[in-house]
């Protein structure tokens, strides 16, 4: 439940009939308690906000690679490719820095090797990609392991209020320390609700993300072998019903060219295992 559901559900309780809600808890609890609420508030809506932005733009990466997969290898050259990407894909700007690689080699006055070149020059634009994906993570990382940290400082200073209160009536009655107790109890609960998904969210960011930077390597290097060898490498597309229809053919062709070993034949009607006919016996020839 979020934040909004609680503040939206104690407000419209009505103040007799719980005395120890939240909005209650937030009041007694004064100026920290509403300062703590609202970092964890913040930090909450923080959280929800990356988590669904980082994945529309990994999906958007997927959908861009299985593109890339169906038609760019296709083309008879690598600008007509580059074209048919759209325009602020991840691996439209790839192959636009190979291409620009590519001319800036030529013009330098002492040029070195152009795999060297070439390699890094991919390299520093998949790099480029990685930390565009990586942005906002951190902060992913950073509520999940100090948010609960900071809902215990409002339980600390919950208890704290409760103790002051005995100490000042001198007696511990339940109506004195209820309210200080479970504004404490309250401030915990909230902390380990914006931990929790927090770290679930940075967890499978991380993880989704190091599956598209695999396949952003592996589109690198069919890449990088495609310009070294000016077009004669590149990725075979071959769709699933030729490949099985390719297999099959193999396993035929070896079946046929394959011997077939002695006694493995069926057997048949008035045959031995060796293939001589049924009472039928060899002799010595002298």
């Amino acid at each position: 439940m979020s934040f909004v559901s609680l503040m939206a559900a104690a407000a419209a309780a009505p103040a007799g009939d719980n005395p120890y809600g939240l909005l209650q808890a937030l009041e007694e609890g004064g100026l920290i308690s509403w300062t703590v609420f609202a970092i964890l508030v913040i930090m909450s809506v923080g959280t929800f906000y990356i988590l669904f932005t980082k994945f529309f733009e990994q999906q958007k990466i997927i959908k861009q690679g299985n593109s890339v997969r169906a038609s760019f290898w296709n083309s008879p050259n690598l600008r007509d490719a580059s074209g048919k990407l759209d325009a602020k894909s991840a691996y439209r700007a790839i192959v636009d820095d190979a291409l620009v690689a590519q001319d800036q080699h030529g013009k330098l006055t002492n040029p070195i090797d152009q795999h060297d070149w070439m390699a890094n020059s991919l390299q520093r634009s998949q790099g480029s990609i990685g930390a565009r994906l990586g942005e906002g993570l951190a902060f992913l990382a950073t509520v999940g392991s100090t948010s609960p940290f900071i809902g215990l400082f409002g339980t600390v200073v919950g208890i704290y209020r409760a103790l002051i209160k005995i100490g000042s009536s001198g007696q511990a009655s339940i109506s004195a320390v209820a309210g200080p107790v479970g504004e404490a109890l309250i401030m915990t609960a909230l902390g380990l609700v914006v931990a929790v998904p927090a770290v679930l969210a940075y967890n499978w960011l991380i993880r989704r993300n190091k599956s598209i930077m695999e396949d952003l390597a592996a589109f690198t290097n069919d890449l990088h072998g495609y310009i070294m060898s000016e077009g004669k490498v590149k990725p075979q597309m071959v769709t699933a019903n030729a490949g099985s229809a390719k297999v099959s053919a193999n396993a035929q062709t070896r079946s046929a060219a394959a011997p077939t070993p002695a006694g493995t034949q069926p057997l048949t009607t008035g045959q031995t295992s060796t293939g001589q006919q049924a009472g039928t016996t060899t002799t010595d020839r002298r």
